[in-house]
C-alpha cells in the first residue's frame, strides 16, 4: 500500500476539481453504485451495521481517486456476491469520513480490516482476489462458530471491537494531524510492555471518549515509531505531550493518570490554548476550501466596494466580525469576507448583490446549503444570526452546485484609487470624424 501522506498529495489537484466542479459536496466520483451488493458504510450506520453486527464483516476503506482501490472494486462486488449470506462485505469511503478512518488507524488504501463479534479488528493481507478474500472471509466465520459451540461467544459485538476515541499516530500523519492542526491535542508516548503504560490504558481511552468533539487525544507506540520518540525526547514510559498553539514547543502533562485528573487538565489547557479568532479575505479556492471545507457552519461577509466604504468603513465591518468570531470562538466556525464583486458566482449562487452590500451568508458546505442574514448588518444582528445558524437555522437553502471561486488580489489596507480614464475634447473628437468625411 502507498503510504496515506503520499496518496493524500497526489489526488489533491483531483479533490479540488472534485470540489469545485463536480457540483457534490459529500463525495466525488463514488466507486460503489446503488445497485451494488457492496454493503456502503458510513458514519451513521458503522455501529449497528459492523460493531453490533452478530456475524462477521469485511470492510475496505477506500478512496475514490485511489488506483487500487478502482481495481479492487468489481473484486470486492464479486466477493460480496459469492459471501452473501455468510460474512457481509462493506466498504466506507475513508475520504469523505477521515475522523473515522483515523480511529481506525488506516494509513493507506486501500486497507481491508474483518470485524468478528467481540473481536478487535484484523487486517486482511493476502491477495486481492475473490478466492483468497472469501477462503480468509471464511476462516473468520469457522473460528467464530467453534466460539460459539464451545460457548464462548454471546454475539454482538462488545466494548472490545469499539475504536478507541484516541487517534493511532505514527511518523506518516503526525505532522499532518498534529502539528498542522489548530486544535489542542494531548498525546501518549508508551510502549506495549510497559507496566505503567498498561494500567494507564482504560483510564486514557475512558478520558480520550469524555473528551471527544472538545480536545484531541491521541497515542504514539514507541516500539514501532523510534524516530518520534527520539523526535520530542521521550525518555520514559509513558510519556504524554500537550500540543497547544504553540506545536513546535510541547509542555509534559505530570498529573495524575486518571480519566478524570486528564479531562480537568485538557479543559484547562482549551482555555488558554484556543486558537485567536480569524477573519480571512477570500482570494482564492485554496482559501474556500482551507477555512470552509471542514468548518461546521462557514460565514461569508460581502463587503461594499473600496470607493465606497474607503478603508475606515470596511476595516469598521471586519471589526465587528472579529468580535462575533471572538464570541463564537469555542465554536467549530469560520469567517471570510470578499469585496462587493469579487466572486461573482459565489454572489450569484447565494443570491447577493441585488440587496446591496453588506452582505453576510452562512454557508455549509458539506451539504451544500446556506442561509443569508436578513437582518440588517449589525453587531447583535450578527449575533442572533450566528446563534440562530448554530441551532440547525431556519431557512436554508439548497446551494445548486459548488461555486467557482477566482483567485484575486489581497486588499492592501488602503483607501481606493478612482482610476482616470484618458481625456479627449469634443473638438478632436469631431475634428476626426470632419477628417474621415473629407478623406471620404
Amino acid at each position: 500500500m502507498r503510504n496515506y501522506r503520499a496518496l493524500l498529495t497526489t489526488a489533491l489537484p483531483v479533490f479540488l476539481l472534485c470540489f469545485f466542479f463536480g457540483f457534490k459536496f459529500d463525495r466525488c466520483d463514488a466507486l460503489y453504485g446503488a445497485s451494488t451488493p457492496v454493503l456502503q458504510l458510513n458514519p451513521s450506520n458503522f455501529k449497528s451495521k459492523v460493531l453490533n453486527s452478530n456475524g462477521v464483516v469485511l470492510v475496505e476503506f477506500f478512496a475514490p481517486w485511489c488506483g487500487h482501490c478502482q481495481a479492487l472494486t468489481p473484486i470486492w462486488e464479486k466477493a460480496a456476491t459469492v459471501l452473501k449470506g455468510v460474512a457481509t462485505v462493506a466498504a466506507l469511503d475513508a475520504d469523505a469520513h477521515q475522523s473515522l478512518a483515523q480511529e481506525y488507524g488506516i494509513r493507506g488504501f486501500p486497507t481491508i480490516k474483518v470485524f468478528a463479534p467481540g473481536k478487535p479488528p484484523v487486517d486482511y493481507q493476502g491477495a486481492r482476489d475473490v478466492k483468497p478474500i472469501a477462503e480468509f472471509a471464511l476462516q473468520q466465520v469457522k473460528a467464530l462458530l467453534k466460539e460459539r459451540l464451545s460457548g464462548k461467544a454471546t454475539g454482538g459485538s462488545n466494548e472490545k471491537s469499539e475504536p478507541s476515541a484516541s487517534v493511532d499516530l505514527n511518523s506518516h500523519n503526525f505532522d499532518e494531524w498534529v502539528l498542522k492542526s489548530k486544535e489542542l491535542w494531548i498525546v501518549e508516548f508508551f510502549a506495549p510492555w510497559c507496566g505503567h503504560c498498561k494500567k494507564l490504558a482504560p483510564e486514557w481511552k475512558k478520558a480520550a471518549l469524555n473528551l471527544k468533539g472538545k480536545v484531541k487525544l491521541g497515542h504514539v507506540d514507541c516500539d514501532a515509531e523510534k524516530s518520534l520518540m527520539s523526535r520530542f525526547n521521550v525518555q520514559g514510559f509513558p510519556t504524554i505531550l500537550v500540543f497547544g498553539a504553540d506545536k513546535d514547543s510541547p509542555i509534559p502533562y505530570e498529573g495524575a493518570r486518571t480519566a478524570s485528573a486528564i479531562e480537568s487538565f485538557a479543559l484547562e489547557q482549551l482555555e488558554t490554548n484556543v486558537a485567536p479568532p480569524e477573519v480571512t479575505e477570500l482570494t482564492g479556492p485554496d482559501v474556500l476550501e482551507e477555512k470552509c471545507s471542514s468548518a461546521a457552519i462557514c460565514f461569508v461577509a460581502f463587503l461594499p466596494d473600496i470607493l465606497d466604504s474607503k478603508a475606515e468603513g470596511r476595516n469598521n465591518y471586519l471589526q465587528q466580525l472579529l468580535s462575533v468570531a471572538e464570541k463564537f470562538r469555542r465554536s467549530p466556525y469560520s469567517y471570510v469576507w470578499a469585496a462587493a464583486g469579487k466572486q461573482p458566482d459565489l454572489e450569484n449562487r447565494v443570491g447577493v448583490g441585488g440587496y446591496g452590500y453588506p452582505a453576510l451568508v452562512a454557508l455549509n458546505v458539506k451539504k451544500g446549503a446556506y442561509a443569508p442574514l436578513k437582518s440588517a448588518f449589525e453587531l447583535e444582528h450578527i449575533i442572533e444570526f450566528v446563534k440562530e445558524a448554530g441551532r440547525g437555522g431556519k431557512g436554508n437553502l439548497p446551494l445548486d452546485a459548488a461555486p467557482v471561486i477566482v483567485k484575486t488580489e489581497p486588499w492592501d489596507g488602503k483607501d481606493g484609487e478612482i482610476i482616470e480614464e484618458d481625456e479627449f475634447s469634443l473638438e478632436e473628437l469631431m475634428g476626426e470624424d470632419a477628417a474621415s468625411k473629407d478623406e471620404l
